[in-house]
């Protein structure tokens, strides 16, 4: 007699092989743990093979096969080659998550919040580089792979930026928006080879990258007046719906935008008539 499996089943990628881009902290290390615990093998991205040992040893620790594929995704063939040698060790890959992401940063590794018409060309480019064309071409050299797959789920880590407006953060807001819409396009291109393409689209959650925000007292709570839960999201909870993107759970689900932020895109903010502190971006 069998038995049909049980809910929690659908969420196990026991025998898959995923690679995580942006794999040595927050959001990107949270996904490869979570993807770890339900039985999957990773091949993890980022800038330096240095900053995804932590990440590496924590996947190994739960039992499973981990590779790293240090690579600055903005160098060309850089992303082609970080997918194929995923590909070549493990033979093969099922999913893919694309969380590298950036703002445009000073020199110092500090990010630059000015509007539009104050920022360099510079910053813009810095940020559609990585955001975008990255992305662009992580997909185009994943496509064979995932053709090949039974289980096939392609995931951009794209941002509520992407839908709402976002003002001095132009450059990673419409970047934010393409990966949406690459989404979208792929998930119907591809549907009849089986591949499922999404977006996973976090408000604010405590991260690195949001550290500026976070650890200053004024602009953290103003920002959080605008989010119904009225919290900041830890990347572990962006990680369990990556982890569902990814899984047999959400098999009929593809061209989604699946948008977890707290309700801060609901219109204005979900919060209209309660009172707000003063933006401090007031002159």
């Amino acid at each position: 007699m069998t038995t049909s499996p049980s809910a929690l089943e659908h969420f196990r990628l026991d025998g898959a092989h995923a690679l995580v881009t942006g794999a040595s902290r927050g959001i990107g290390k949270a996904t490869a743990l979570a993807l770890a615990d339900a039985g999957c093998d990773l091949a993890l991205s980022a800038r330096t093979a240095a900053a995804l040992e932590n990440t590496l040893q924590a996947v190994e620790k739960r039992g499973r096969k981990a590779v790293a594929i240090p690579a600055d995704l903005t160098h060309p063939g850089a992303p082609a080659t970080v997918v194929d040698q995923a590909a070549t060790f493990f033979g093969g890959l099922d999913i893919v998550i694309h969380n590298a992401g950036t703002l445009p940063t000073a020199s110092d590794g500090s990010p630059v919040l000015v509007p539009l018409q104050g920022g360099e060309q510079s910053h813009w480019d810095e940020v559609i580089n990585l955001n975008v064309n990255a992305t662009a071409a992580l997909c185009r050299a994943a496509h064979p792979h995932l053709a090949a797959s039974p289980r096939a789920s392609l995931i951009l880590m794209s941002s509520v930026a992407g839908l709402v407006g976002t003002p001095m953060m132009e450059a990673y807001a419409a970047s934010k928006a393409a990966q949406i819409s690459l989404a979208r396009s792929l998930a119907t291109g591809w549907a009849r080879q089986g591949i499922r393409v999404n977006a996973l689209c976090p408000g604010w959650t405590r991260t690195d990258m949001t550290e500026f925000a976070a650890a200053t007292g004024p602009l953290s709570d103003w920002l959080m007046a605008h989010v119904p839960l009225g919290r900041w999201a830890e990347p572990e909870e962006v990680a369990h719906a990556a982890l569902f993107l990814a899984s047999p759970a959400s098999a009929f689900v593809t061209g989604h935008a699946l948008v977890m932020d707290g309700g801060l895109s609901v219109a204005d903010g979900g919060l209209a008539g309660i009172p707000k502190p003063p933006s401090p971006f007031t002159a």
